[in-house]
């Protein structure tokens, strides 16, 4: 795959935009399906980087899946609990999903640490604690951890993080914990009820997934099933921001906007025309925006991967906006990218000032991950001339046939 994204801006975008699947929810639905004990069909999953390591993954414990276009037909009927060591690991974080899983189907999991974007400190110690509770035991050398367990034992769990990726590991070990599990400030994500919902296809026992206490009885047995999974809240409010930034009317479909509402929020606060339908987002028009302050906070708060997205636009508003980062507090290397097209930006540890009116222009700029990636792309968009993101890779990771659907608008991509 090319690892440069070359955009000449200026271009206006129109049309219509269809949002792919949820990666956030696909990155753990994967790993979760080693627990079946029978075949599991997952429909619309998204054609993405992050999904094609998870299947190599999946592949080494001796799963069969079979991908037809965005169905995978998954049967883990014949797993082979080995030892993850591979690179594989150490390039997705998500990889960590496969420590819950494991550890609840097999009682012993050992495996490198979790890779993924360098978003500064992203300590994984609220799930480790959360398997210790439920009775299992940690080895720690080097980059390598084993995790067992004679038995799982339901208990009570309390998070001192409403931490997305511990609250879906933990539920992953206890589903095949003996009596009854509960997790206290619990996150809220989408993502978290959409695994749910497919877990209880399996013949899981979960309750109040989407609320701050989660309860799991324990099975002895998951099956298989048929499953969806839920549209991409961040692609869709990253396409949002692009169409604010640079569209004249332009459609978003397949959308959940109960699921972006404090983006909606925020973006009509700057002054964008937005029509919101049951499963569309339309943005009507965005001028003479306004400077705004946000905050990230956990689901259903600002989200923190649309906090860069949202850096770019904020440089055409009117003002100084500020954003202040709670959940990854050095997420802020877009700042020094987005400088080197003519933004006005400085940032600290947790906080971020944009000072906006600049006009942006063409440069040489590198995506350090994600969502950074997903800012300089809007960025060059807006921006006069040719603008070359390299490391394009990370972009990749998290966003379906990002290159033709913006053709589809009328972009002026490579």
């Amino acid at each position: 795959m090319e690892n440069t994204i070359i955009i000449r801006g200026g271009r206006r975008l129109s049309g219509e935009v269809e949002i792919s699947s949820c990666k956030n929810s696909a990155v753990a639905i994967l790993p979760a399906v080693c627990m079946a004990s029978e075949i599991v069909k997952l429909y619309d999953v998204p054609e993405i980087e992050d999904t094609k390591v998870l299947v190599r993954l999946l592949e080494k414990l001796n799963i069969d899946v079979i991908v037809n276009k965005d169905v995978f037909t998954i049967d883990a009927t014949s797993i082979q609990n080995v030892d993850l060591l591979n690179d594989d690991v150490r390039k997705l974080r998500a990889s960590y999903y496969f420590m819950g899983a494991l550890l609840g189907r097999f009682r012993y999991v050992k495996m490198y640490s979790p890779g993924g974007c360098n978003l500064g400190p992203r300590p994984i110690d609220l799930h480790l604690k959360g398997f210790e509770a439920l009775g299992a035991k940690i080895e720690q050398v080097d980059d390598t951890i084993t995790i067992s367990a004679e038995e799982l034992k339901g208990t009570d769990i309390y998070l001192d993080f409403a931490s997305v990726g511990a609250t879906i590991n933990i539920m992953l070990a206890a589903c095949f914990a003996s009596g009854k599990t509960t997790i206290e400030n619990a996150a809220k994500e989408p993502e978290i009820i959409d695994l749910s919902s497919m877990l209880n296809k399996m013949g899981a026992q979960i309750r109040g997934a989407g609320t701050s206490k989660i309860t799991i009885y324990g099975v002895s047995r998951l099956k298989g099933c048929i499953h969806d999974i839920i549209p991409d809240r961040i692609e869709t409010g990253t396409y949002i921001i692009a169409a604010a930034a640079m569209g004249d009317n332009v459609k978003v479909t397949n959308v959940i906007p109960q699921h972006i509402e404090a983006l909606l929020s925020k973006l009509e606060e700057m002054g964008v025309k937005l029509e919101i339908g049951v499963d569309y987002v339309r943005v009507l028009s965005a001028e003479n925006l306004k400077a705004v302050d946000v905050i990230t906070q956990p689901f259903p708060g600002f989200a923190t991967d649309l906090q860069q997205p949202l850096t770019a636009l904020l440089t055409s508003a009117q003002g100084d906006s500020s954003i202040e980062e709670t959940i990854y507090m050095e997420r802020f290397k877009h700042c020094d990218e987005l400088n080197k097209m003519g933004a006005n930006t400085e940032w600290t540890t947790g906080r971020s000032k944009i000072h906006g009116g600049t006009k942006l222009h063409g440069a040489k700029i590198t995506a350090t991950d994600l969502r950074c990636g997903a800012s300089l792309i809007i960025a060059a968009l807006m921006a006069d001339g040719e603008t070359e993101i390299s490391n394009a890779h990370h972009i990749y990771r998290g966003y379906e046939n990002i290159t033709q659907k913006l053709r589809n608008l009328g972009a002026d991509v490579q």
